[in-house]
């Protein structure tokens, strides 16, 4: 029997690296699946792939009505709401601060911050209900960013929009200690995904020549993969990792250690 067997997990962003990862990892486990990204023919696509029950809902997650019909979708089609991975983020533009258009300063605080924060208001008060009746808990995942713990140059506004999910993080986490919910971040660095490839592209250098200079702070040398930080969200997400909560967890190849 999977970890997550029975469970129902929801998952933003689903369509991207990070998000089609956990998707698999969790459905591998026993999860049944409420999918959500802004493409809802990636999202059928991604759903036809899974050994899962899965229910498909694509939409803006700067939209507030988004999180709060995604809850409802879970409940409506599976009882209950048990683990949710806000994972849905852009980033922005690899340049300094004063360089950054307002335009996309805006939409990156409101998909990435305010996106989280929607998600977060709307799965909280399910799963402290579901508590109350049956004293089974749930738990959110939140995907920040080593961005989030640090100083990032030329990724600024992203920087700070990833700042603020482990601030919402942290508090809300207080807030729920004792209602049976566990809040946790998860704070990858660099990693394999559509974001990095995108970058190596518009460097304009060989792939090698611009991963090394992604990676140039990096103690261990090289980008995540996809599997590494997965493996982080459903350690996090793990309903036998009881007493972890308001923790930014570290995926970084040993960035923070310096």
């Amino acid at each position: 029997m999977g970890r997550f067997e029975g469970a129902t997990v929801l998952i933003t962003g689903a369509t991207g690296g990070l998000g089609r990862g956990a998707a698999k990892g969790f459905a591998t486990d026993g999860a049944r699946l409420v999918l959500s990204d802004i493409d809802e023919r990636a999202l059928a696509d991604l759903a036809g792939t899974l050994q899962a029950e899965a229910a498909i809902l694509a939409g803006n997650i700067a939209d507030e009505k988004l999180s709060e019909d995604l809850v409802r979708l879970a409940v409506e089609k599976f009882g209950r709401l048990d683990v949710a991975i806000n994972n849905a983020g852009i980033v922005q533009s690899f340049v300094r601060l004063p360089q950054v258009a307002s335009d996309e300063a805006r939409r990156v605080l409101e998909v990435d911050l305010l996106g989280v924060f929607y998600a977060t208001k709307h799965q909280i008060p399910q799963m402290e209900r579901q508590f109350n009746a049956t004293g089974k808990g749930g738990a959110i995942v939140n995907i920040a960013s080593a961005a989030g713990l640090s100083g990032a140059p030329k990724l600024s506004v992203y920087a700070a929009a990833k700042h603020g999910v482990i601030g919402l993080t942290r508090s809300a986490a207080v807030e729920y200690a004792t209602k049976g919910l566990r809040i946790n971040a998860i704070c990858p660095a660099h990693t394999r995904t559509a974001m990095v490839d995108s970058f190596v592209r518009n460097s304009g250098a060989p792939e090698a020549e611009a991963l090394a200079e992604l990676t140039r702070g990096v103690p261990m040398k090289r980008v995540a993969e996809v599997d590494e930080v997965t493996t982080a969200i459903l350690f996090a997400a793990d309903p036998a990792n009881s007493f972890m909560t308001g923790h930014a967890l570290a995926i970084d190849g040993g960035i923070s250690a310096i």
